[in-house]
This record gives C-alpha cells, sequence and structure tokens, in this order.
C-alpha cells in the first residue's frame, strides 16, 4: 500500500524578490512499512523534503498524497491533526521541553488527542518508553535525556548526529525495531553508516532526486560516494 506519493513536488523560497528552488519536480513513492534514508550535501534539498512530507510546511507546486489524500488541499488544522495521530518526529536537538520528567515530556502529544483518557495514558506511555528502554527513566528530567501515539510513519532528522558512535548505534536499533514492528521510518543523515541501517535510500543534489535504490543495491556498486559528492 502506498503511505507517500509524491509527484513533482516543488519547492521554492522567495526572500527580497529573489527565489530560491530548494526541490525541483521531485517524484517518488514510499509504501507502508519502508525503512528509507534520505541523503545529499548540504543544499541538497532533504531537510525540506523531510519538512514538506512532515506536514510542517507546504510545497510551492505539485501534489503530495498521503494514504492517497492530496494533503496540499488541507487546511493548517486538518494537517495538525494528521500529524499528531499519524506522525512522530525524532530530531537531532530532541525538542524536550526542560525541567519536565521524560514521563510528562511523553505525555504531551496525548494531551492534543480529543479521545484522551487520564488512565489510558499511563499504559501508553509506559508502553512507549518501554520499547525504547527507557521504563527506568520515567521520572528522570528531560535534560537528563514523541512516539506515545505509536505513529504510523516516523521522521527521523540526523538523530544520531550529535551522539558518539555507541549511543548513536542504539538509537538506530531503536529504529530499526520499531521498522520491524511495522512502523515506516524515513531517515535524513548525512552519515553513510547511518543510512545503511535502512532499506532503501532516496539521493538528493541541488534540490533533485537523483537516485533511488535498495541499500544492498547501492552499497554493491559503491557508488554513494560519487552520488554525495
Amino acid at each position: 500500500m502506498n503511505l507517500i506519493e509524491v509527484k513533482n513536488l516543488c519547492k521554492t523560497y522567495s526572500s527580497e524578490g529573489v527565489e530560491t528552488p530548494a526541490l525541483k519536480s521531485v517524484n517518488f513513492v514510499i509504501e507502508k512499512g519502508e525503512f528509507v534514508s534520505i541523503m545529499g550535501p548540504s543544499g541538497s534539498g532533504k531537510s525540506t523534503l523531510m519538512q514538506i512530507l512532515g506536514m510542517l510546511d507546504r510545497p510551492t507546486d505539485g501534489e503530495y498524497l498521503f494514504e492517497g489524500k492530496d494533503i496540499t488541499k488541507f487546511e493548517d488544522d486538518e494537517l495538525a491533526l494528521i500529524r499528531n495521530k499519524k506522525i512522530g518526529f525524532v530530531f537531532q536537538s530532541f525538542n524536550l521541553l526542560p525541567r519536565t520528567s521524560v514521563y510528562e515530556n511523553t505525555e504531551l502529544p496525548l494531551l492534543y488527542d480529543e479521545n484522551h483518557i487520564e488512565t489510558h495514558n499511563r499504559e501508553k506511555i509506559l508502553n512507549a518508553l518501554k520499547a525504547v528502554g527507557m521504563e527506568h527513566r520515567v521520572e528522570y528530567l528531560s535534560n537528563q535525556l514523541s512516539l506515545v501515539n505509536n505513529p504510523e510513519i516516523i521522521f527521523a532528522d540526523e538523530p544520531t548526529g550529535n551522539l558518539d558512535s555507541k549511543s548513536g548505534l542504539a538509537v538506530m536499533k531503536i529504529l530499526q525495531k520499531l521498522n520491524d514492528a511495522g512502523h515506516t521510518i524515513i531517515l535524513v543523515t548525512h552519515e553513510t553508516y547511518t543510512a545503511q541501517h535502512a532499506k532503501r535510500t532516496l539521493i538528493m543534489k541541488d534540490g533533485q532526486l537523483i537516485s533511488d535504490e535498495p541499500v544492498l543495491n547501492r552499497l554493491i556498486a559503491g557508488s554513494e560516494s560519487d552520488l554525495l559528492k
């Protein structure tokens, strides 16, 4: 089943009369349950693409179909509802609220769920923390340390960028575990060893999609270093 389909997706930023194209007629499909990495040098458009796919920004032109629906025609409040129910984010800087516990940070998305029930929340929160090996840190403050809604799709933007190799590997193992459980993972990274955890890699350059291949085939071909130059 196609979870995401983009057709001739374009994004142009305008500032003081100067237009800068960030995405140029990008086309691809992501099926439910895939683990896809998006790579490219600085300025390639990979972060802009992730923001649009995560419904944090809108394209200038083209179509973005999510579960078969063209979300470019949705109002902001409709997009917010989809993000809350269907999408989880893992950012490089984590974006946690300071001076609040891990439990309270994990609970936050549920507070925006009109159907949330407090007694059910605790079970959801503890299950989410257990899934990422943090059940023993429920009462830790967030500065000592988004997936509680059990999102269908998880966007990870450079999730290992601020971590040492051991911690980075632990994060990637968590994402692999979530993918094995049926979650769709879209990973934005500039690190080759991180991207190799995915099963498919999209490579961006100058706002265009220049490669879309299974990870195994790409590694055998040895072409990645050339594509990223």
